[in-house]
């Protein structure tokens, strides 16, 4: 798939004043955010907030019902998920998305040579066994066999070794024990140091504020709070220490 030519100035990518619904059901109301090139930015928020509505949004899989979603400094509102991934936007979902059926190296030499061609298959498995070398040390089990937090790896790498324009990771931490997340995160914080911009959607805000340059805070779909990480002060423990929980939109 063509790459898109991407501005070197303008933001990564913004939101203007973005309406979403699914149907009836309006899930974000008015949000605005800008995302710079090299920075990482925290999507915070309880259950139900519009956390994976925005997310959907930035990725193309959900049109605003109103304003408008630029990518680069382009009007991309009305584009579709392919598009933005020529753009090199890349969402990974939340949960595992791997073929069980075969083994670690050839889950990734089925992606690889889609987009690298099989004269690069070998440098991209390198790549991928760099950032996580527990798949390396796994590379000939059969994935459905891995644990779930080495399934959640492999369905990253996949994605993470193309070095994406944008990725945008959608709540990794979820299922995983405390010592996966520790690697996940360590190895986003490589895809950071090498450049790629961040969109981070997280319910368990500690890891994320711990590599987030700034962060967003959703409440019932509006936005609470909106900047540096340094600044957020009481008002993480003000929403996410309230009892009520809703079903994440």
């Amino acid at each position: 798939m063509a790459a898109v030519p991407v501005s070197e100035t303008a933001p990564v990518l913004e939101l203007r004043d973005v309406d979403a619904s699914y149907g009836p059901f309006r899930a974000i109301f008015g949000v605005s955010l800008t995302l710079e090139r090299g920075k990482v930015l925290a999507l915070l928020g309880s259950n139900g907030a519009g956390k994976t509505t925005i997310a959907r949004v930035c990725s193309g899989l959900v049109r605003p019902t109103s304003g408008r979603v630029m990518c680069d400094g382009v009007d991309v509102t009305n584009d579709r998920p392919y598009q933005f991934a020529q753009r090199g936007v890349v969402h990974a979902v939340e949960g595992r998305s791997v073929f069980a059926s075969l083994t670690v190296e050839e889950n990734l030499d089925l992606t690889f040579q889609r987009s690298r061609g099989r004269n690069g298959v070998r440098e991209a498995l390198d790549h991928a066994f760099t950032l996580f070398p527990r798949l390396g040390e796994r590379r000939r089990q059969v994935a459905g066999t891995l644990s779930g937090g080495e399934q959640r790896m492999l369905s990253l790498a996949r994605v993470m070794v193309e070095q994406p324009h944008l990725l945008i990771a959608d709540e990794l931490s979820l299922g995983l024990a405390p010592i996966v997340v520790d690697e996940v995160y360590a190895t986003l914080a490589k895809i950071r140091d090498a450049g790629t911009t961040l969109l981070i959607v997280e319910q368990h805000v500690h890891h994320a504020l711990g590599i987030a340059d700034d962060a967003i805070v959703l409440v019932k779909g509006e936005v609470a709070y909106s900047g540096p990480v340094s600044e957020l002060g009481d008002l993480q423990a003000r929403v996410f220490g309230a009892s009520e929980a809703h079903r994440d939109a």
